[in-house]
């Protein structure tokens, strides 16, 4: 019987409620009362619900039941659905006033595979290898020819990160190369690209090949080591003018200008033959170079310092003279693990002025070690980027199953790249020299102002004129002061010389 209560007065309260509700519905258009109760019209599911919102008076007393709360977890999933969508609306509305920034897609996506790409190129008329903004950069040539040819899609054509391009070995403005290697994904795909890509290049700037290697393979940590080659007229060597010394002992700094070279001048300079002495001491001189050495006067004084300026050589050999288009010239080849800006340009300067004047080797030995001076820089004309060698990856490599990973090797090219040589790079430095004689010009500026140059001298003495002192100004060319070392804008950086 209780039970039977119970139900009954459950029934009994469900009725009055029903009747409050339909009590409280307003009249249709005909003065009815609704014979059903309005629905409420659904809110928006990435809307939040309105927690003041009231549902009907319940039995006509006129109280209002609050909806269901909101939680934080409901709040944060809605704040977050909206700042998708506002990002998503921003960025199509950057893309319609942009059209033209990103490349539509007109073939379908073709795989990429990590490769290593050889090339060779002379350096001339070009702001050096690495690509820089509103410069004219091998680097910059290269990117276009590959994006042109189809080696690198359009999505990817307007950044080369994208393809994570990178170089063996940065050079500087006006350097050659033989072999250089850069690594990048490409799409290989057709078996004439290499050729395509060729067509999209200038004739002084050539890719040999590439080969295929591991997904981890990077052109600039995985290289053991690099070589370089310098030519140099053997007429540098020669006896310090007397009209340059002149100039320097009797005219104001700000005063000075070079002078000319005559025609006889000129024909003695051609004709001038190295003896078998001189070689020597030149090859003795070079020799000092090889092994560990602290190298902080040899680059930039800015970033550099005792903790970041050691570098190995490997060798540093000095070829039989060779006669080309009436003078003599010598071939320099160094190999080291790495080189910092300008290392090598530096090596070669200092080796120059020392031999003008019969300066004792020992004066290298004390420069490794001495206070920072500034040691003459020799022309980037005749420097050249050999090959960088990849000894290790191909160690690794030579174990693998046939048909993985290829060898990183400018051999199966060896015939291409000596042609280029001599026609791009060689021919071209030696008609350089003849036309604007760069060596000439620069053996007369070291004689004319040789202020910072002192400390080479018989007595391998260091006048403390020449050290160089960070924030202190000297005199240069044209009566400007800056600082001593010419090169104390650029950073540390290895391989750019």
């Amino acid at each position: 019987m209780d039970k039977l209560r119970t139900i009954a007065g459950s029934i009994a309260s469900s009725g009055r409620r029903i009747s409050g509700i339909l009590a409280a519905q307003p009249a249709n258009a005909a003065g009815e009362a609704s014979a059903q109760p309005a629905e409420p019209e659904a809110a928006p599911t990435n809307a939040p619900a309105d927690p003041k919102a009231a549902e009907p008076n319940v039995g006509g007393e006129g109280k209002k039941r609050k909806e269901h709360a909101q939680t934080s977890k409901e709040r944060r999933e809605y704040a977050r659905k909206r700042i998708m969508v506002r990002n998503q609306e921003r960025k199509q509305e950057e893309e319609e006033k942009q059209p033209g920034d990103r490349p539509e897609r007109t073939e379908p996506r073709l795989p990429k595979r990590k490769v290593a790409l050889m090339l060779g190129f002379c350096g001339t008329n070009y702001q050096g290898m690495q690509v820089n903004p509103n410069a004219r950069t091998i680097e910059g040539e290269l990117f276009k020819a590959m994006c042109a040819a189809g080696a690198v899609s359009a999505d990817n054509s307007t950044d080369q990160s994208k393809v994570n391009l990178q170089r063996a070995a940065r050079t500087d403005k006006g350097v050659h190369a033989a072999g250089q290697v850069v690594s990048l994904k490409m799409i290989i795909e057709d078996p004439e690209i290499v050729q395509k890509i060729n067509a999209h290049l200038p004739d002084q700037i050539r890719v040999w090949g590439y080969t295929r290697v591991m997904r981890s393979f990077n052109s600039k940590t995985m290289c053991d080591s690099r070589v370089y080659e310098y030519l140099l007229p053997t007429y540098v060597f020669m006896p310090p003018s007397e009209e340059c010394a002149r100039i320097a002992d009797t005219v104001d700094f700000a005063e000075r200008s070079l002078p000319e070279t005559s025609d006889e001048e000129l024909r003695e300079k051609r004709a001038f033959r190295a003896s078998p002495e001189l070689l020597q001491y030149v090859r003795d001189a070079f020799g000092v170079y090889k092994g560990t050495h602290d190298f902080r006067n040899f680059t930039v004084t800015k970033g550099c310092t005792a903790n970041n300026s050691k570098r190995f050589i490997h060798h540093f050999s000095v070829s039989d003279p060779m006669v080309i288009q009436g003078s003599e010239w010598l071939s320099l080849k160094v190999k080291g693990q790495s080189f910092m800006l300008h290392q090598i340009r530096k090596m070669v300067g200092l080796i120059i002025l020392m031999a003008r004047l019969n300066v004792p080797l020992k004066l290298i030995d004390i420069l490794f070690g001495s206070a920072r001076v500034n040691v003459p820089k020799a022309p980037g004309l005749g420097l050249l980027l050999e090959a960088p060698m990849f000894d290790g990856y191909n160690r690794r490599t030579s174990s693998q199953k046939e048909g993985t990973n290829g060898q990183v090797s400018f051999e199966p090219y060896r015939k291409e790249i000596d042609a280029f040589r001599q026609k791009y790079i060689y021919d071209n430095i030696v008609n350089t020299e003849v036309s604007e004689r760069v060596f000439d010009e620069w053996v007369k500026h070291t004689e004319v102002y040789p202020e910072q140059y002192r400390y080479i001298n018989k007595d391998c003495v260091i006048p403390e004129s020449t050290i160089v002192v960070p924030g202190v100004s000297q005199p240069r060319p044209g009566g400007t002061a800056g600082n001593q070392s010419a090169d104390s804008d650029s950073e540390v950086d290895n391989d750019d010389n």
